[in-house]
């Protein structure tokens, strides 16, 4: 009985897609009152006062989830089938954002403020997408941002995102944060990674890591300084409620404690708190005096922040709100980057991140004048979902989508993306 009633619960989704299909399409005058299909799509037609146009012909989602990373579309495909695969409260920690999330929506939302102009009659029928970054090339701006617990994603965590990105010629950073050692990312990526690194509580602590990152090859240390404080994750509180294991399974020494992060091995830990807000410029300036590596500072928002960057020495700097997770202040990421861009005046070079989604994404950064984009939750759903098959095409996906979006602007390269590119709702920016 069960089963039959099943069936006849999905005949009545068929159906309702269907009278949906047939109420927003222009051979509904042809059907005429042939069958009770045409009727009742009459009657939901009578019902409309206003149809949208355009017409959507075809759903935003997959009405299947992809079964293979190679039948993705674009990287929204990825997210739902990380869902079903990843542990609730794994993906949860993964997709919020803290308090209201209003940060959050905005890093995506903002992005609809900048509109491109398109430039014509330009050759590019060869697109040079390459960049230059501290003396090293790479084929494309769009990098791999450190990301914390990938082994939540997937067994290889960071070492399977190691792979993908030499597969891709992608660079990629390490988050101290995450699972692996510097030591075996850099061999499985074969060739340059950065080191993101969280300062903690402790200076000494501090450099004795960054001492470890650079004799291991690192030639850049990005330091993220947005994480000065507590934060109310409801999405992960709520979501991972659902999930029925034993936390002690994953974290035997505690969620996020030291001893997960294998960077920290060897060190003494012993009163110190994972958190940095206690950190200051002078501690800036006593990395600068510590390591040869170049020195990035990850979640600069502000102009005045910026100009500090240049007063107290620093190589480049990382526009980023953390993806939403660090405060909800309401600004998407992306409104923040001029303000950061009229200070520095080139004089460093910028990363960028927060809701990059799409290729385009990727350009209206660049013109906004970010030298590189890095992308964090996307390569994170095709991890969940694929492993490095997964987090390859996530990244192919975005180079594609900017390529062409370089080619729709008429840039043949990265030096033909410039500001006379964007418009702001408003005006230019």
């Amino acid at each position: 009985m069960s089963n039959s009633n099943n069936h006849d619960d999905g005949k009545d989704d068929q159906r309702r897609q269907l009278l949906t299909w047939l109420a927003a399409s222009p051979l509904l005058a042809l059907a005429g009152n042939q069958n009770a299909f045409a009727d009742d799509a009459k009657e939901l037609v009578r019902n409309f006062t206003k149809r949208p146009d355009p017409m959507i012909w075809a759903p935003n989602t997959p009405l299947d989830l992809i079964s293979n990373p190679k039948d993705a579309i674009n990287v929204f495909d990825f997210e739902p089938v990380a869902f079903t695969k990843v542990p609730r409260a794994h993906f949860a920690y993964m997709a919020s954002g803290i308090d209201d999330e209003v940060t959050l929506r905005a890093n995506r939302s903002s992005f609809l403020k900048y509109q491109l102009r398109p430039r014509r009659l330009r050759d590019v029928s060869q697109v040079d997408t390459s960049i230059t970054l501290f003396g090293s090339k790479w084929k494309s701006p769009i990098i791999i941002a450190p990301t914390g617990g990938n082994k939540a994603y997937d067994p290889g965590g960071e070492i399977t995102v190691a792979k993908a990105a030499r597969a891709g010629g992608f660079l990629n950073i390490l988050s101290n944060a995450g699972g692996s050692t510097i030591e075996d990312v850099i061999a499985a990526r074969q060739g340059e990674v950065w080191f993101q690194l969280y300062a903690t509580s402790s200076p000494e602590v501090a450099k004795q890591v960054i001492r470890r990152v650079e004799k291991a090859g690192a030639p850049v240390l990005e330091i993220t300084v947005d994480r000065n404080g507590g934060r109310n994750q409801e999405t992960f509180a709520r979501l991972k409620k659902l999930d029925p294991r034993n936390c002690v399974g994953c974290h035997t020494h505690g969620f996020g404690s030291a001893q997960e992060r294998p960077n920290y091995d060897g060190i003494d830990m012993t009163g110190v708190k994972l958190s940095s807000s206690n950190m200051t410029w002078e501690f800036i300036k006593q990395v600068r005096d510590t390591t040869k590596m170049k020195i990035i500072i990850k979640g600069i928002l502000t102009e005045e922040d910026a100009q500090l960057c240049l007063d107290y020495g620093v190589d480049g700097i990382h526009v980023s709100n953390h993806g939403g997770r660090s405060e909800d202040g309401g600004r998407g990421a992306i409104e923040c980057l001029p303000e950061v861009v009229r200070v520095t005046k080139g004089k460093v070079p910028i990363l960028f991140d927060s809701g990059v989604r799409r290729g385009s994404d990727v350009f209206k950064a660049m013109a906004l004048g970010a030298n590189a984009v890095c992308v964090g939750r996307p390569y994170l759903w095709g991890l969940g979902a694929f492993g490095q098959p997964g987090v390859e095409r996530v990244m192919e996906i975005l180079q594609t989508e900017f390529k062409s979006t370089m080619q729709q602007m008429g840039a043949a390269n990265i030096a033909a993306i410039n500001a006379a590119m964007i418009y702001k709702e408003g005006g230019f920016s």
